[in-house]
């Protein structure tokens, strides 16, 4: 069995512990992605059309740089990725880590953290980062806590 690998980028520490409980309930390694420049409570104010948040999610060619490409993805056959939802996709700064690697191959299952907000252009918008032989699935969207139970549920529809 290929080994799993939790990959997630947080802003402000909701999505780490998901894919802590995730990484808890299939034995997967964790990475966190994390950007060269921290964001700051400014960088994240979706409300302040000048932050930075909101001028990276505006141009869809937006790469913010990651901390490091260390992430242990070469002996990974699953790769659970999770992020924030930022104006109904995932941040840019995901795209960043998917781009940084050669992911061929590998299944990446998506999970995400918002307040109400689904996937919506999640799953395409990352797909474009990726080559053909890169399976993405969209996976679940975490409102609120979720106990383990449902997070078992899920991970075990997963055939995990």
């Amino acid at each position: 069995m290929s080994k799993v690998l939790v990959a997630y980028f947080s802003a402000g520490g909701v999505t780490a512990d998901a894919a802590k409980k995730i990484a808890e309930i299939t034995g997967a390694e964790l990475y966190e992605i994390r950007p060269q420049v921290p964001y700051t409570q400014a960088d994240l104010n979706w409300q302040d059309p000048n932050s930075r948040s909101s001028v990276e999610m505006k141009d869809k060619t937006s790469r913010p740089e990651i901390a490091d490409r260390n992430a242990p993805v070469a002996d990974c056959g699953t790769i659970f990725l999770g992020f924030p939802i930022w104006w109904y996709t995932a941040p840019t700064i995901v795209n960043t880590f998917l781009e940084s690697y050669d992911l061929a191959g590998k299944r990446i299952i998506l999970f995400a953290t918002s307040g109400s907000s689904g996937f919506e252009n999640a799953l395409s918008d990352l797909k474009n980062s990726v080559s053909d032989q890169t399976p993405i699935e969209e996976g679940i969207v975490i409102h609120g806590r979720q106990g383990s139970d449902a997070w078992k549920q899920w991970i075990a529809s997963l055939g995990m």
